[in-house]
């Protein structure tokens, strides 16, 4: 059975890497010779995904309110069996793939039915944090608890094994305090988006951030639910590659 596509769109422009400078901006050599600067929403280190000369994949999308009209979205990367594996670096299109796959019921078994979904919801200590997805169940007492829901992009891997994070994320060591905080009254779920599909496992990155790992450990022992999806990336489409377990806890 073939992978679900997900998402699709016209097929994206390919090219070589020059450089990525200035955390936004990436110069790419397309096929035709023309050299362009792209849009980088990837502002992370993009540990072994970043490659000078490599392969990558473009959008273009000109607009009157955009100050550059292509956009960084893919990056091939070589996986441990030798093909070529491509890996989605744009960090704005998890939260959307997430929310394609459960309205979709890939994730019915993990969540349950779910009635609604709202984004960027604001909770947390002052309510000074927005919850990615906000998931409103179907169901009574117990199983009709909200869900937060948090995304988070995975690129980075290790062989198989696929890596969060690949840097020192304060941020996210709030993120999984925060989602400690809504247990029991609600329930908290972490969904490492793994943005490749040539990885069989996930685990915190300890290696680039112990203390998030840390925190991940404790975040498990207080009832958040981890729940690593796998999506595969195109040149016109993505594709559900179903979840991930967790390992290395």
């Amino acid at each position: 059975m073939s992978p679900k596509a997900l998402l699709t769109f016209p097929d994206l422009e390919e090219g070589i890497l020059l450089k990525r400078y200035k955390r936004f901006l990436a110069d790419v050599e397309l096929k035709s010779g023309e050299i362009v600067t792209a849009h980088c929403a990837n502002t992370g280190p993009m540990t072994g995904v970043l490659h000078k000369g490599g392969l990558v994949r473009l959008r273009y999308c000109p607009s009157p309110t955009r100050k550059l009209a292509w956009s960084w979205e893919q990056a091939e990367v070589t996986s441990q069996t030798g093909s070529d594996c491509w890996v989605g670096i744009n960090t704005s299109l998890p939260n959307k793939l997430v929310r394609l796959a459960i309205e979709a019921g890939f994730l019915k078994k993990h969540l349950g039915p779910i009635l609604s979904i709202k984004q960027e919801v604001k909770y947390g200590v002052d309510g000074r944090s927005r919850i990615d997805l906000l998931l409103f169940p179907q169901g009574h007492g117990t199983n009709a608890k909200k869900i937060y829901l948090e995304v988070k992009n995975t690129t980075w891997a290790k062989g198989s094994l696929a890596l969060f994070p690949d840097t020192v994320t304060k941020r996210g060591q709030k993120h999984l305090n925060e989602l400690i905080g809504v247990i029991p009254r609600s329930r908290a779920v972490l969904v490492p988006c793994l943005s490749r599909a040539d990885v069989e496992a996930f685990a915190p990155g300890d290696e680039a951030d112990p203390q998030y790992g840390v925190l991940f450990r404790k975040a498990i022992a207080s009832g958040v639910e981890i729940i690593p999806c796998c999506f595969g990336f195109y040149r016109n489409k993505v594709t559900w590659e179903g979840t991930r377990p967790i390992t290395n806890l």
